[in-house]
């Protein structure tokens, strides 16, 4: 299955400039309710920042949010997936990489979307429950 079918798209997508503050991007966090914000300049991906990148890059190493900024503590360089790539190859980039955020792109490397574990979790479950229902209708009643 292509990532285009699960990913959340660039219009769902909540994203930062590597100059934004760390206080705006944390508003910004919370009033759309994500736990990550793909840093972008021109469309490309160029970073992505979680709300454990706050806490950590930020309040334990006792930085002043007033001026820090997004790229003070953001991932460069995120790995990606290619909106044509299947859940396949998205776990293994995972796992490679040991990260659950994914910055999608398309064929031009622009951002297309972003797909997380939790969004692979959902296929499963909807593909178990599909599967169960298949058992239920052929299995005998007893």
């Amino acid at each position: 299955m292509p990532l285009d079918q699960i990913a959340r798209g660039k219009q769902e997508l909540v994203t930062a400039t590597p100059d934004q503050s760390i206080v705006d991007a944390a508003k910004l966090m919370a009033e759309h309710d994500v736990g990550c914000l793909v840093v972008e300049r021109d469309d490309e991906p160029i970073g992505i920042v979680t709300d454990r990148d706050f806490a950590l890059g930020i309040v334990a190493a006792e930085k002043d949010p007033d001026v820090s900024t997004v790229s003070d503590v953001m991932t460069r360089d995120p790995v990606t997936v290619h909106v044509d790539d299947g859940v396949y190859e998205l776990a293994e980039a995972m796992r490679d990489s040991g990260v659950r955020r994914m910055p999608v792109v398309d064929d031009g490397g622009l951002l297309a979307g972003i797909v997380t574990l939790d969004d692979v979790f959902v296929l499963i479950a909807d593909e178990m429950h599909g599967l169960s229902e298949v058992i239920r209708a052929e299995s005998p009643p007893y």
